[in-house]
């Protein structure tokens, strides 16, 4: 998937949402750990079949979704 190698999506598999390698573990779920955060090394510990390499894709993962993104903000009308 464009480069992704660990990122992976199975409709069996967490219906589909973007996954490291098979595993029920999210790409959006390593993303908010670091975002709120915690460490790889943190992340690692509480998850051991992960890799650094998993994290790091993660994280090349959601930029590279977001990159094309515009988001506006909603005005409010009176």
């Amino acid at each position: 998937m464009f480069g992704f190698d660990r990122i992976t999506a199975d409709p069996q598999i967490l219906g589909g949402k973007a996954c490291i390698r098979g595993m029920r573990i999210s790409a959006a779920l390593l993303v908010n750990l670091v975002a709120n955060g915690m460490s790889v090394a943190e992340i690692i510990s509480e998850y051991p079949d992960l890799e650094e390499d998993d994290i790091r894709q993660a994280l090349r993962y959601a930029a590279w979704t977001a990159e094309d993104s515009i988001h506006l903000p909603t005005l409010a009308t009176h």
